[in-house]
């Protein structure tokens, strides 16, 4: 019988396929090896195959296109609704069957490869920021114990590990902590020197997409964020307006409203956590440099930190970046500092 529609369940070996003729009735259901994944798809006439959008998605969405199907991905949280009863790779399989013909389902672009090694870029560098915060803790802790104390800041601490390693600093310390501390100063160094080696390879990224280029004219964004943004929007035009693309990145205030009342909480924090981390640490940014001159602050900045805490002020700047950020994407433009709505002027 002919195959309207498969749902597939990848994984690293082994591969749950559910597929269904037109009156929906099970025509296939089994389990294929990593080795046998392609041959069987390469047999079967061009169908329609939904899939979960997760780390390996991408790769098997390229794959399967290729072969002529139509290869749609969605987010885990929206397929979960659909799963019957219990948690198997059938019963996943035959929920993303099901799932992918809704008609209201929202689904996931295909990243092509250069946009996933952009974000292996980012990915790398925000594990390897995480270690060098690690072992300067480490270094703080440690020492503290000793009663020495490392001045507060990243670069205050990097000179003393400098200076410890060149031998300028001497600590007392017995001789097995001398070594220990050695090894740290050495291992947070060395990561300090890679994060500053893919900074450099984001800013040569950034000079050369088009789309990361216009996105660094934003203030706040700079050539992580536009790098980032670049590489992680594949189709800015799947999101309607500036508040739905904000709401993607979790901006948006959590609603629990029923029976006609509006209640609203803080911001929902769903989707892309280090995208939205990026705009939050730009603003911030922004603010910081907007105390050190007053009298640079635009006039709505400066009335917002005027009635609000800094972090509810950095958050709202956050969700306003992020809606400049789909408007330049979607339309091609730049940053214009002056611009004004249509409905505003």
């Amino acid at each position: 019988m002919e195959i309207t529609t498969i749902g597939l369940d990848p994984a690293k070996n082994v591969f749950q396929v559910h597929g269904v003729d037109a009156t929906g009735k099970v025509v296939v259901r089994k389990a294929l090896r990593r080795v046998k994944m392609l041959p069987f798809f390469t047999k079967l006439p061009p169908c329609p195959i939904g899939m979960e959008a997760c780390g390996t998605s991408h790769h098997w969405a390229r794959e399967l296109a290729a072969l002529g199907h139509n290869v749609r991905l969605m987010p885990p949280a929206y397929v979960k609704p659909y799963v019957k009863r219990g948690k198997t790779d059938a019963a996943d399989a035959d929920a993303i069957c099901e799932a992918v013909t809704r008609p209201t389902m929202r689904f996931v672009p295909v990243k092509s490869r250069e946009q996933q090694a952009a974000l292996f870029l980012h990915r790398t560098r925000s594990l390897l920021v995480k270690q060098r915060t690690q072992l300067v803790n480490m270094m703080r802790g440690q020492l503290g114990e000793f009663g020495i104390d490392i001045p507060k800041g990243l670069e205050r601490a990097l000179t003393i590990a400098h200076e410890i390693i060149d031998g300028e600093a001497e600590m007392d310390l017995p001789p097995y902590g001398v070594k220990m501390l050695a090894i740290l100063c050495q291992q947070a160094l060395a990561t300090h020197v890679q994060i500053r080696e893919i900074d450099r390879e984001l800013q040569r990224l950034e000079r050369s997409d088009e789309m990361a280029k216009r996105l660094a004219t934003i203030p706040g964004i700079g050539p992580i964020g536009a790098t980032a943004f670049a590489a992680a929007v594949t189709d800015p035009a799947q999101f309607r307006s500036g508040r739905q693309f904000a709401a993607w990145l979790g901006l948006t205030p959590l609603q629990n409203s029923s029976g006609g009342k509006e209640r609203l909480g803080r911001i929902s924090k769903m989707g892309d956590q280090y995208l939205r981390r990026l705009l939050v640490i730009g603003a911030t940014a922004m603010v910081r440099q907007f105390k050190m001159r007053p009298e640079k602050t635009p006039p709505q900045i400066a009335s917002l930190l005027a009635r609000k805490p800094v972090r509810v002020a950095t958050v709202a700047m956050a969700n306003k970046m992020a809606r400049i950020v789909w408007a330049l994407m979607a339309r091609g433009e730049t940053y214009r500092a002056a611009h004004m709505p249509a409905l505003a002027a």
